[in-house]
């Protein structure tokens, strides 16, 4: 099967562009021409590929198959729509998986290209590209906060990067390494909020988390708190970009889910059923960086990683 070909759309380029985390497989089909990008197609698969990699260090094979049938549906978005060029880049699970080359091998098989495994800096860079792209350079500096399932990044600067720095505690990392189950119990609590605050502080050494004049929070932790912060019945990636959520509201919002049942998450209207078991967690991790960088809100951003990818793959 022909994954690539030269795609004529006005001059523009037609790139697809693959982030496969801890906890979900994402992707991102767009065109870029002289600075103007016009999203396609995006989707999202909750796979849950690094399910057990904190304890154990390896991929289950269950996890695997999971991740590689969803990229099989995405092959053929790829293949019907028509790219001029792709990139995969996997990050915090992957590289802490010792039996990787399994899964690595059959990303090749199914794209026929070698999936990137990227340091924690190269994914805080791109998340900060696709973050602040649309942003005023005026409201630097900025702050990007990157909470995924298995590390989060913290991203400083204005036109460009000036310090970053990528910790283990993600969304969920903090779950399976503190059993926080719907509602959390107060000793679990109090044992993540001691990990994740020194996580933070380890962030804080080189990166100024204090300074900046705007935090922009993305992935699906910040996004959802926004959703639950702005009374959606329903997810509306359109009503939640850009959106300022003051801390107040997102302290307010990571305790009322520490205290919900499993049931009473799932029930929510904007909630999608792969963030159910995770979501205590990234919001308590959200919580905690508001209070550590004294900022009085954040923005959501729906562009993050997948779209810094896009705009690498343009300016190559």
């Amino acid at each position: 099967m022909k994954l690539f070909h030269t795609f004529q759309n006005g001059g523009a380029m037609r790139v697809a562009t693959i982030d496969c985390g801890t906890n979900s497989l994402r992707l991102l089909i767009a065109d870029i021409s002289n600075g103007n990008f016009r999203e396609i197609y995006r989707t999202m698969e909750v796979v849950r590929l690094g399910e057990g990699v904190d304890q154990n260090k390896s991929f289950k094979l269950e996890a695997i198959d999971r991740t590689l049938t969803a990229l099989q549906t995405f092959s053929q978005e790829i293949a019907r729509r028509g790219v001029e060029r792709i990139r995969f880049c996997a990050t915090s699970a992957t590289r802490d998986a010792t039996n990787r080359e399994l899964f690595i091998k059959g990303v090749e098989e199914i794209l026929g290209i070698t999936p990137e495994v990227i340091p924690g800096t190269e994914e805080a860079a791109l998340s900060f590209l696709g973050a602040t792209k649309e942003l005023a350079k005026s409201e630097g500096p900025f702050l990007v906060v990157d909470i995924g399932g298995g590390s989060t990044e913290f991203v400083f600067g204005t036109e460009s990067v000036i310090s970053a720095r990528s910790v283990n505690v993600g969304c969920v990392r903090m779950a399976e390494r503190h059993q926080l189950t719907s509602p959390l119990s107060k000793t679990a609590q109090s044992a993540a909020i001691a990990d994740i605050d020194a996580a933070i502080a380890e962030a804080a050494t080189e990166v100024p988390i204090t300074q900046a004049r705007t935090v922009i929070a993305v992935a699906g932790t910040a996004t959802t708190v926004a959703a639950a912060a702005l009374g959606l019945d329903h997810y509306d990636r359109y009503a939640i970009h850009l959106s300022r959520i003051s801390a107040d509201r997102t302290h307010e919002i990571a305790a009322t889910f520490a205290a919900m049942k499993r049931d009473e998450i799932a029930a929510l209207g904007y909630m999608h059923p792969g963030r159910v078991d995770v979501i205590s967690a990234g919001s308590l991790v959200l919580s905690r960086i508001m209070s550590a960088t004294g900022a009085q809100e954040f923005v959501a951003s729906e562009s993050d990683i997948l779209d810094g990818m896009a705009w690498s793959l343009a300016e190559k």
